[in-house]
């Protein structure tokens, strides 16, 4: 088929045809496949040509966020979620979901992490494994994203990733690692940024060395949209499509660079045959799709949220409430649920379940609903008293509290943990009234918790789904007991975090110099005190761990419900190296398993060594190595409740190795990391940081026209601005303007579907950077070159079709 492909063809076969489809071979009966976004819940746009979600989307199920059902620890139900996801994606004609998303949690400041699973790899690659064995046993492509660290929402587009190898294959490509390597995902989906220089959807050493040839991927990588940068290194290193269609100014690109030699037809070859086979992998268009349970799958979402809701606090055993307690409601998200984040994510739910609706059927008495606060943080006195005086009339008050929407959204990261002060003045004055407080947090990401001796009880629902405020009820009311536990750590304070000092990056560069040691790895390292463990979640029945028994292929032990009802338990294995060696962190996850016991039952259970148990990345000789040495395995609740411990002996493939970064590197006291230091770790000096003065160019951001030498471009820097400014004022992110604001001058020609070729945005930089007359004559002639050029090359296509 390749072979009888003219090489006109062949090139258009690595761009899109429009915003969500592939180019179609008609006389080879390769179909265009449709792609959609679908993290947590299928976003196929009514608008053919809307990305960024101008218009409504079709309906679809809205599952709890992946940083929620990350807390379930449970890769069987994340994998139904993917079937369940897959059955939805199939019934709306969508070959190819763009999820799961599974970048490290390096910050809680990243305003994606609600996206993603965890700051930890292992567990956050065994989850979304689930995800894509789920969604492709429907025959629909999964996409894992995005590859890779990406770890920041500011200027994402042309930021570099600077951090040493050892860190970036031990924390940030394991996950993916595990994805590609147990559930062989069909595509893969790049990052914006560049990692150590070279961007991440044209850098050989991860999408040929790393992904391919030591990995075995063998499915088709695609850019993010707008992601691609130069469309013949694209295809040299390793990326098969580039979406949306950037036009056919790329297709030309592509066949010039065959022609004089730049680029080899058979690399040329092999991503075409990348996209075809994706192409060719799907379900026939002829065969019968079943009937969607729309109810069924509102239910699994429902049972989604109840695994995943975390229980971290219950002071007298406040919870679970006796039938006919007589509870005051409170909190603006109980009658507008806060139950996903924003973004390319946004799903428009079959139906959605507020607490004021699900409370009816809970086995309570609501003598009392309040607002209580203005959701966007405006005081308002009125609300507060009317909350007091409910607070005063309960047994029990129902405190719904958390983020609102533009605290999280793609393309805007925090500027902080913290929640907004109305909220927790209202706490103050409501535990003053009634100290039986039952906080109701949604949240996709960590927050500060000072207020903690405000409430008796703290329930976290993170961002639920469309069917979370049921779910609440039911673990508040007993009918569920809470089994969640938390995949990220809770710091007391966001100047405790060990990217405080360096995230995010606001120049060119985001310098990862805290190297390996992110989250847990840091807090439990460094002895740094934290609200909430990694791991952490209460039960209502308690759970005893015996019989400990250690062998070179596996860790066996008995777990025993100690108490009067049925629970789960999420037990955790962590290990340690013992004595000296390589610089790492004293333990880390290598195993975990969710235990569902009956009151009064025990079982022994086995969680097994796996190749990645003991292994660290040995940059000397650029390989994976384990130290000879004695092991400490720790099993427990959570990271800082371990309840047994043993040692093994391991013989490993080196000697320990001697720190080769000594200091901060060793000790994890990493929050003030020299440049000497972290040059160091680099093995290289580093790279200059901040933007150059200069005349912008086509990797610079669109944001950077504040000190363009153009009036023109400095006023157009304020408008866009200015209507930034209005979307936060109104509390509703616009990711079309967090879009363009972040965005560089060369995806003005990949976002345009043709229309202004790369050509005409050189053009456009010659009036940014003060040269108007010049700039606006090369503008008309190249407007006029593209329109000439696209009508050939559309004839052409055509008449090799």
């Amino acid at each position: 088929m390749i072979e009888n492909l003219t090489l006109l063809e062949k090139a258009a076969m690595l761009s899109g045809k429009n915003i969500w489809e592939s180019r179609p071979i008609p006389r080879y009966g390769v179909p265009s496949f449709f792609m959609s976004d679908g993290p947590h819940g299928v976003r196929k746009q009514l608008g053919s040509s809307d990305h960024l979600g101008i218009n409504a989307s079709q309906q679809a199920t809205c599952f709890p966020t992946a940083a929620t059902v990350a807390n379930s620890w449970d890769p069987v139900l994340a994998e139904l979620i993917g079937e369940a996801l897959g059955e939805e994606a199939a019934s709306l004609d969508v070959d190819v979901l763009l999820g799961p998303g599974l970048n490290i949690k390096r910050s809680p400041l990243c305003g994606r992490n609600f996206e993603y699973f965890s700051e930890d790899p292992y567990l956050a690659g065994k989850m979304a494994a689930g995800y894509v064995r789920g969604i492709q046993s429907q025959g629909v492509a999964a996409t894992p994203k995005h590859f890779a660290v990406n770890s920041q929402e500011s200027r994402r587009m042309t930021t570099d990733s600077v951090l040493d190898e050892r860190t970036l294959r031990e924390i940030f490509l394991t996950a993916f690692e595990i994805v590609v390597r147990e559930a062989e995902p069909r595509a893969l989906m790049t990052s914006y940024n560049l990692v150590n220089g070279v961007y991440a959807n044209e850098n050989a050493f991860l999408l040929q060395k790393v992904l391919r040839d030591e990995w075995g991927f063998d499915g088709a990588v695609i850019t993010d949209w707008g992601g691609g940068n130069d469309a013949v290194e694209g295809a040299r290193n390793g990326s098969a499509l580039e979406m949306p269609s950037p036009g056919l100014d790329s297709v030309r690109q592509l066949v010039a660079a065959v022609e004089n030699g730049a680029l080899p037809e058979a690399e040329l070859d092999a991503r075409v045959r990348e996209v075809i086979e994706l192409g060719l992998a799907f379900r026939s268009p002829l065969d019968p799709v079943a009937p969607l349970d729309v109810q069924g799958h509102h239910q699994l979402a429902q049972r989604a949220a109840e695994q995943s809701i975390v229980l971290l606090k219950n002071d007298g055993h406040l919870l679970p409430l006796a039938p006919g307690t007589r509870v005051a409601v409170i909190g603006d998200f109980a009658e507008t649920p806060r139950y996903q984040g924003a973004g390319s994510s946004l799903v428009n739910p079959t139906q959605l379940t507020t607490t004021l609706q699900a409370i009816g059927t809970a086995d309570l008495k609501l003598v009392d609903f309040a607002r209580g606060f203005d959701r966007h943080g405006a005081a308002d006195e009125e609300l507060a008293a009317e909350a007091v005086l409910a607070a005063r009339s309960s047994d029990v008050v129902l405190l719904y509290l958390g983020l609102d929407e533009i605290s999280e959204s793609e393309g805007l990261d925090r500027s902080d943990m913290r929640m907004a002060p109305n909220q927790l003045a209202l706490l103050t004055r409501l535990h003053a009234a009634n100290p039986n407080i039952v906080v109701v947090l949604s949240a996709g990401s960590a927050v500060e918790i000072p207020w903690l001796d405000d409430c008796a009880a703290l329930v976290h629902g993170y961002l639920a789904g469309q069917a979370g405020a049921a779910a609440l009820l039911n673990v508040i009311t007993g009918a569920v007991n809470p089994s969640g536990k938390l995949a990220e750590t809770y710091p007391v304070r966001h100047e405790d975090t060990p990217a405080f000092h360096y995230f995010p990056g606001t120049e060119r560069t985001a310098e990862y110099r805290e190297g390996p040691y992110v989250g847990y790895r840091y807090y439990d390292t460094a002895n740094v005190p934290v609200r909430f463990p990694f791991g952490f979640g209460l039960s209502y029945t308690e759970f005893a761990y015996s019989d400990l028994t250690v062998t070179d292929t596996a860790v066996c032990f008995t777990v025993k419900n100690t108490g009067a009802v049925d629970g789960a338990e999420i037990a955790q294995l962590y290990i340690g190296r013992n004595g000296t060696g390589v610089h790492r962190p004293t333990k880390e996850l290598k195993g975990f398993i969710k235990v569902p016991l009956a009151a009064g039952e025990k079982r022994a259970v086995t969680i097994p060594l796996d190749d990645k148990a003991f292994r660290h990345f040995d940059v000397a000789s650029g390989a994976w190595q384990v130290e000879s040495a004695e092991y400490t395995v720790h099993v427990g609740a959570s990271l800082s409740d371990i309840r047994l411990t043993g040692i093994l002996a391991v013989q490993g493939t080196i000697a320990p190795v001697a720190p080769t970064v000594p200091g901060p590197y060793d000790t994890g006291l990493i929050t003030d990391v020299s440049d000497a230091h972290f040059a160091a770790l680099l093995g290289h000096e580093i790279p200059a940081a901040r933007w150059t003065p200069g005349p912008l160019g086509l990797n610079d951001a669109l944001c950077q026209m504040r000190d363009a030498e153009s009036v023109l471009a400095r006023l157009a820097f304020r408008i866009l601005n200015r209507l930034l400014r209005k979307s936060e004022a109104a509390h509703k992110p616009d990711l079309n303007l967090l879009f363009l604001y972040n965005m560089p001058f060369r995806a003005i020609a990949k976002m345009t579907n043709g229309a202004v070729s790369l050509q005409m945005v050189e053009s456009m930089l010659l009036i940014v950077n003060g040269h108007f007359a010049r700039g606006a004559g090369a503008l008309i002639r190249g407007y006029l070159h593209n329109r000439r050029a696209n009508t050939q090359t559309r004839k052409a296509l055509r008449a090799g079709a």
